[in-house]
């Protein structure tokens, strides 16, 4: 009996060992296929100077490769006072960073992000260094197009960025600023000399393309920063453009880093071209929302009714109250909308991007909604 039980065993073993390994063998290939000879994204990397280890990262785009011999555009970012740190992440969060993640294929270029660490400012001269030293470690591991190599900070990283632009200003092919300014909220004394010192700057980068944003109500850099920074370029002959967004305060960040047109701007230029940039000084201010259109109670009363999503189920429900159109969502949220004309409708109370586009029969009824904002839509039919 015992031996009968020997015999069976050895048979279960030689029938394993005979049958292939067929659902891990699919597992295997699956894991190798996605595996990427570059890696790309925002990646961790570290710089020492004087035996301080300073980490940051450098983004990558998707279609990066080390082997194409493709000399790729560069710009360095810097954060506002918010993001300082020494954990080397803190600086992806917002701005420049969160755009990319929105919106990687308006942004093909290299973007280097070091870190300011707590007790310091990016107009220290040590922070300055490091910035360029990232920038310059950066350029050469990725073999970047140093004639297109571009500024940009937010904030305390928008005082930094002048102050780079000002101490190399051939270094850069174009220059963009968000709420920042030459005036340190930390250094009021600079005020002194605010009638000579923004000549300086304008002198330094003479026809380097320049373009600056700003809230036109900030109430932590003054707007009057960059205002006095145009009309310096402006006596100078320079090359600047000054956006204001109307109503904002100190975040105009998010707004200018989400301007399709920037990332292109950027791009235009270069340090090896032949023909300098003209003479430009633009300004322009920016309404966060366009005017409303003044409805009739009858045409405010033809959107009235409940709209379905492509499920079936219910989206939302607009009605009129007085002389305003109104939208409730399922959860019992309400909102005011506005007409930008009688086939786009806008929320003059929330995001200046978002719109609700109206589709009508033949016999002009509305028969669908179409909401899509930054990123995305969705289609609510009228049932």
């Amino acid at each position: 009996m015992r031996s009968l039980f020997k015999l069976f065993l050895c048979c279960l073993v030689l029938q394993s060992a005979l049958v292939p390994p067929a659902a891990s063998a699919p597992a295997r290939n699956a894991i190798a296929l996605v595996r990427h000879p570059q890696e790309t994204g925002f990646l961790n990397r570290t710089l020492l100077i004087q035996g301080v280890a300073y980490r940051f990262q450098v983004y990558v785009p998707e279609d990066y490769s080390r082997n194409d011999h493709r000399h790729w555009p560069i710009l360095l970012f810097l954060h506002g006072r918010g993001e300082r740190g020494s954990e080397g992440m803190w600086q992806t969060q917002i701005g420049l960073p969160a755009a990319i993640r929105d919106h990687p294929e308006r942004w093909p270029m290299l973007v280097v992000l070091p870190q300011c660490p707590q007790g310091h400012y990016w107009t220290d001269p040590e922070m300055l260094s490091m910035a360029m030293a990232v920038l310059d470690q950066e350029t050469a591991e990725f073999h970047a197009d140093r004639d297109r190599t571009y500024l940009s900070g937010l904030s305390l990283g928008g005082y930094g960025a002048w102050e780079l632009a000002r101490l190399h200003p051939q270094r850069w092919a174009a220059i963009a600023i968000a709420a920042g300014g030459t005036f340190w909220s930390y250094a009021p004394q600079r005020w002194k000399q605010s009638a000579t010192l923004p000549a300086e700057y304008a002198r330094a980068l003479g026809r380097t393309p320049v373009w600056l944003f700003h809230g036109s109500d900030d109430p932590i850099v003054p707007e009057r920063e960059d205002e006095l920074m145009f009309q310096a370029f402006k006596a100078s002959d320079g090359h600047i453009r000054l956006w204001v967004y109307q109503g904002l305060k100190h975040d105009c960040w998010t707004r200018a880093f989400d301007e399709p047109e920037l990332p292109r701007w950027l791009l235009d230029h270069r340090r090896d071209s032949h023909a300098e940039p003209p003479p430009l000084a633009e300004r322009a201010l920016i309404p966060q929302h366009p005017p409303a259109l003044h409805l009739t109670p009858q045409q405010l009363e033809s959107f009235a009714g409940e709209y379905h999503d492509e499920r079936g189920q219910l989206a939302v429900t607009l009605f009129r109250q007085g002389d305003q159109l109104y939208e409730k969502d399922v959860h019992g949220s309400i909102n005011e909308l506005a007409a930008e004309s009688l086939s786009m409708l806008f929320y003059p109370n929330g995001s200046s991007v978002s719109r609700v586009r109206v589709e009508r029969n033949s016999q002009g009824e509305i028969t669908t909604l179409i909401f899509h904002d930054d990123r995305h839509e969705e289609r609510w039919e009228r049932r």
